[in-house]
């Protein structure tokens, strides 16, 4: 097989072909890059260090899908749904000052946990997006904050093209497809489905709430929602 022959190479290749993508997008909307910005040499030491650590290996895995990287989260840091403190007392790179402490990341580092830890979670799942670059637009008072991709009719259409080539691709990181795990119950878990009805990626796709909705407005029903991940996540391929 041509390529990287570890699942670390593969997604580490994934991420120098993103660094070279350039997208159209409608006025006032605007990616954010990890892979090209301003951080690009530091986001390739941490993600260099934080996949072959955890995906040294050639074992199908399966995938665990959130919609788009948060633009002070995994749009900075390049590792999704990883907030900076955690990283870097994982991979041992300084990545203090460039990204914060997401309440996303800390319910999922729960999960993780309880699950086995992130040895035995990251060698069961990759974690990834839909839309694997960041986005944001201006919001009504000129201040810039997160979008996602589904947000506008125009943007989902420029990028539509872009989101079905590079879910394809992370098949190609020796993805089990047996199942996909769609990190948000709404509008992720609906275009997912439309285009998996189309393309077939997976066989089954399971939705599950998104940790912002748990935390921020659920927070009394946390232990139930981290019930409802690890139930899914063990519910398959054990």
């Amino acid at each position: 097989m041509n390529g990287p022959t570890t699942v670390a190479g593969r997604i580490l290749q994934f991420n120098e072909e993103l660094a070279e993508t350039t997208l159209e997008l409608p006025p006032g909307f605007t990616v954010i890059n990890p892979f090209s910005g301003p951080q690009k040499e530091r986001v390739r030491e941490v993600t260099t260090a934080f996949y072959n650590k955890y995906y040294d290996d050639d074992k199908p895995r399966r995938l665990v899908l959130g919609s788009s990287p948060a633009r002070r989260g995994t749009a900075v840091t390049g590792v999704p749904f990883e907030d900076a403190k955690l990283l870097e007392s994982e991979t041992g790179v300084d990545v203090d000052g460039y990204a914060v402490s997401r309440p996303s990341a800390g319910f999922l580092h729960d999960v993780i946990s309880r699950y086995g830890g992130r040895d035995k979670f990251y060698a069961d799942f990759v974690m990834s997006f839909v839309c694997p670059l960041g986005l944001e637009r201006k919001n009504p008072k000129g201040k810039e904050v997160n979008c996602n991709y589904y947000e506008n009719n125009k943007l989902l259409e420029l990028l539509q093209s872009f989101l079905v080539d590079t879910l394809e691709s992370q098949l190609a990181f020796g993805t089990d497809t047996s199942v996909c795990y769609c990190i948000g119950s709404g509008e992720n878990f609906a275009f997912l489905s439309k285009v998996n009805e189309d393309q077939r990626f997976f066989q089954t796709i399971v939705p599950l709430e998104h940790p912002r909705f748990i935390t921020q407005y659920n927070r009394d029903r946390e232990e139930e929602f981290a019930e409802k991940y690890l139930s899914a996540f063990r519910g398959q391929g054990d």
